[in-house]
């Protein structure tokens, strides 16, 4: 071999070297990232679903077959239990804080999201969430409150926050904690449209929205969105529906950041209700779908990032006397959400006794049957969801005591349905959830860690166990690029 050849071949291998070194950058800076997060997910809530799913639809969730895992510890800095305030400013900003608190760290000061991050870099920027807009989990994406409760300050630091796409329930102004704000911004939706949002208030509206129609502020009710299972599809979109309009619109050549959230399975573990549950774990899973056909489109400069921010309500699979069994198919023929069918079933009391007249159980038994599957007529034996004999007496039991509560017209508090004095709907829960073999320990948030798994460039950065705000950190690190 020459020397010249040497020479040619030692500026190839070196040619050859910077290109790799060039496509693993590439590969560690992606152009378009999903960040997903379902509120009130953890391992339980993922592995419920994986084998509704299985049963239900043939297939296992999306989120569960990503090929890179991170587990999280989630606790704030000053509990071990969080809220979704620290868990997302802790997802959304690197940092550990207080429970409460939105977009600041433990001192009260504001600190840099990655979406914010993102912006910087030159990508579009979009939120969506089946919440409201100022809830806890969106809002550590774009605002700054030392508490989650100020919803017209988090509602003004959105209409300020330059974003291209926000998407979900309504934008309560409500916590007017800062008068100096409102006697300088007034009406946080009005401030909105004077920064150039375009405000979106019906489906069909927010359909027919094209590319190049500027910023959008979409709203689909007064407060949060319906639970998929309750969802008028006519008048609401599905957050699938929304993710797709989100990636029309902000498609472009430097790329966007786009933060979805699965708010209502939070809702839903609160209630402990396990079919209304499944069905929000669905929905949640198809918006993964979407944005995996995204990336299919554009590999190599994708990254799906899947994670949740706390575990709701104490999720056991394979309990309450199923051994090692485990049914969640039986859920399956719900068709109505715990708190739906509470306000439904109290209202057809309600009517009767204004009328002078009493309910009569048949009546209620057949919007039982309707909403949870159950079947008053068969072999328990032959077949599950026909209610034995005890369970039939308890739910009678619950609408007797349902009916003199609604007759003596006693304020109904608003905790959680497990301490109500009204007891048909959480009786109906607890039989269907007995019946699936599954079991909740709380009605609020417990100290679970979550799991988040990733897909595309950059997730391999990811892997491992962690804090939830190294989680956030390096996640804003790659927006920031």
């Amino acid at each position: 071999m020459t020397d010249t050849t040497s020479k040619r071949l030692a500026k190839l291998l070196a040619a050859a070297a910077m290109l790799a070194v060039c496509a693993a950058c590439a590969a560690q800076n992606p152009k378009y990232i999903f960040f997903f997060i379902g509120d009130g997910m953890s391992v339980p809530q993922r592995m419920a679903a994986e084998e509704f799913s299985r049963k239900i639809e043939g297939r296992g969730l999306t989120i569960n077959a990503m090929p890179v895992q991170a587990m999280l510890r989630t606790c704030p800095v000053d509990s071990l239990v969080t809220d979704s305030a620290a868990a997302a400013t802790a997802l959304a900003c690197g940092v550990k804080t207080l429970n409460g608190a939105i977009g600041t760290d433990r001192h009260g000061a504001s600190v840099e999201s990655c979406a914010s991050a993102a912006r910087k870099s030159g990508r579009k920027t979009g939120i969506i969430t089946n919440t409201t807009l100022s809830h806890a989990t969106p809002a550590c994406f774009f605002a700054h409150c030392k508490h989650r409760g100020q919803y017209y300050d988090i509602a003004v630091d959105l209409a300020k926050s330059g974003f291209d796409f926000f998407a979900g329930g309504g934008l309560p102004d409500h916590g007017k904690t800062n008068e100096t704000h409102w006697a300088e911004y007034g009406d946080a939706i009005k401030l909105a449209e004077a920064n150039g949002y375009k405000v979106v208030r019906t489906k069909n509206d927010f359909l027919a929205l094209a590319p190049g129609c500027g910023k959008t502020l979409s709203m689909f009710s007064k407060s949060h969105m319906e639970h998929s299972l309750d969802m008028d599809r006519e008048r609401q979109p599905t957050l699938a529906e929304m993710l797709k309009k989100a990636i029309e619109l902000l498609d472009n050549p430097d790329g966007f950041f786009i933060m979805l959230e699965g708010g209502q399975i939070d809702f839903a573990g609160h209630g402990n209700d396990i079919g209304t549950n499944m069905r929000d774990m669905l929905a949640f899973d198809e918006t993964v779908r979407v944005a995996q056909e995204f990336l299919e489109a554009h590999p190599g400069e994708t990254l799906i990032a899947v994670t949740g921010d706390h575990e709701t309500g104490g999720l056991s699979l394979g309990c309450t006397g199923a051994g090692y069994n485990f049914f969640i198919e039986r859920v399956a023929g719900q068709t109505t959400g715990v708190d739906r069918f509470s306000n439904e079933s109290r209202h057809m009391m309600r009517k009767r006794l204004e009328k002078g007249e009493t309910p009569e159980f048949e009546e209620t038994r057949d919007l039982v049957a309707k909403a949870f599957g159950f079947k008053f007529e068969g072999d328990p034996e032959k077949d599950p969801l026909v209610l034995s004999k005890s369970e039939y007496e308890r739910i009678k039991s619950a609408f007797e005591n349902d009916v003199e509560y609604t007759r003596s017209k006693v304020a109904e508090t608003k905790a959680h349905d497990a301490v109500r004095k009204y007891l048909l709907a959480s009786t109906c829960r607890s039989i269907l959830a007995e019946k699936a073999g599954v079991s909740w320990g709380s009605a609020h948030h417990t100290a679970l860690p979550v799991m988040a798994t990733l897909q595309g460039a950059g997730a391999e950065n990811f892997a491992g166990y962690m804090e939830n705000d190294e989680f956030g950190r390096r996640m804003k690190e790659l927006c920031a690029r």
